[in-house]
């Protein structure tokens, strides 16, 4: 890598180039950060917004079948190139052929809002990365860049999505290079995806819009018992994303036979609506960051991440728009609160860990993920976080919520050896 970066510093002609290089990509962070971090602001100011309507006007979820036929309606006729979301990122990374559309970004919005306003399971991940990617990709054309400078964009795009709607620049930076498999990756676009995601998250600080906060207020010693139960939950953890990805694989597959697709969120829009509100399923609906909040205080019940696994895999299946990451923080939240029954460790702990290593599982990208457990509820449980992620990692199998996404290093390498 030193090597790499020596070439392309000794390719320059003369120490203007080198700083017309510099200024060039601090320019370009600084404003996908800012444009980047406003589109997350406004999405999380109205994400609040069409929540606090659907809570307090619970009727509407019996119109979920309208907004997921608008939802289809709009990426049929004017999202097809842009449908595959944050798949398409991957995919323009690893062959890049063509500029993300920007129209991208107002799709997953608009789609993203709709399907919380009317009581989709979903999350808000996805729409803010993709957000960024579009934003970030648009900077192509503007500065002529080529297709390994346009990798680099992709980068930073999900790197300031991610900062930016979670308020953990940290992770969001290791995030967009991880899920990538650090394919690739050179020292250049590791100092640009931690100056953009910065740029990001204080963008949406300076616009002053808050994000949940969540507390491990007591930490057991590291103990050889205690140690066992921390390897427990991650093996549970990881089996729980394992589900959770092959549920919305599995939904995604049904629901394409049918062959028309705006029909496809209508459908199961009355399937849903149906369940949430007439069978009164309705603390599944949304994010469910109240039902996260009260995990780290009060056990949940044993089959509440279930059917959370359920309601996210049949509601993105069947075609509404949103992210996966947070409902993956409800089941691991809701899973480590129920094991608190059983397991003689804190519930708080017993809640993060499975927040943050459920999502490991299911993304692939442990090291992002212990970087977020620190980031949200601080170092001293950073051990117990670790073990967790990484357990959760190695088993959670090979297929992860990303169909896009390549499988690299030791997980990779021990599967291909032993299954």
């Amino acid at each position: 890598m030193a090597r790499k970066t020596l070439k392309l510093l000794m390719s320059f002609q003369n120490p203007k180039q080198i700083l017309f290089a510099i200024f060039k990509w601090i320019l370009i962070c600084v404003l996908i950060g800012i444009l980047s971090g406003s589109a997350s602001a406004f999405f999380l100011v109205a994400l609040e917004w069409v929540t606090q309507y659907r809570i307090h006007h619970d009727w509407i979820i019996w119109l979920l079948p309208f907004g997921g036929l608008l939802v289809g309606l709009s990426y049929y006729y004017w999202g097809e190139s842009v449908v595959k979301g944050n798949n398409l990122l991957l995919e323009e990374y690893e062959n890049p052929q063509k500029v993300i559309p920007f129209k991208m970004a107002p799709l997953v919005l608009l789609g993203t809002l709709l399907t919380h306003l009317f009581g989709g399971s979903a999350g808000r991940e996805g729409t803010a990365v993709q957000m960024g990617g579009a934003i970030a990709d648009q900077f192509t054309k503007l500065f002529k860049l080529d297709n390994s400078e346009r990798k680099i964009l992709i980068i930073l795009g999900i790197s300031a999505g991610f900062a930016s709607v979670f308020g953990t620049p940290l992770a969001g930076a290791i995030f967009a290079l991880e899920v990538l498999y650090f394919s690739k990756i050179n020292l250049k676009s590791t100092i640009l995806s931690f100056l953009v995601a910065y740029a990001a998250y204080f963008t949406v600080e300076f616009w002053q819009v808050k994000h949940t906060h969540y507390s491990i207020p007591v930490v057991p010693d590291f103990t050889f018992i205690n140690l066992i139960y921390v390897i427990i939950i991650g093996i549970l953890s990881g089996f729980a994303a394992l589900l959770f990805s092959r549920s919305t694989h599995f939904w995604g597959s049904l629901f394409s036979k049918i062959k028309y697709p705006p029909l496809r969120p209508f459908i199961g829009g009355i399937i849903l609506a149906i369940a949430i509100a007439g069978l009164g399923f309705t603390k599944f609906s949304g994010l469910g960051v109240p039902v996260i909040v009260d995990s780290f205080s009060n056990a949940n019940a044993w089959y509440d991440f279930l059917l959370k696994i359920l309601f996210t895999g049949f509601t993105l299946g069947a075609g509404f728009k949103g992210g996966e990451v947070t409902p993956l923080f409800f089941v691991g939240a809701t899973l480590g609160s129920a094991l608190s029954l059983i397991i003689p460790l804190p519930i708080a702990l017993l809640a993060g860990l499975g927040f943050v290593a459920v999502f490991s599982g299911a993304t692939h990208t442990p090291i992002a993920c212990i970087i977020m457990g620190m980031e949200l509820f601080g170092i001293q449980p950073g051990i117990f976080i670790a073990i967790a992620c990484t357990i959760a990692y190695f088993s959670s199998g090979s297929v992860g919520i990303y169909k896009s996404q390549i499988v690299k290093g030791a997980k990779y390498k021990l599967y291909q050896k032993w299954l």
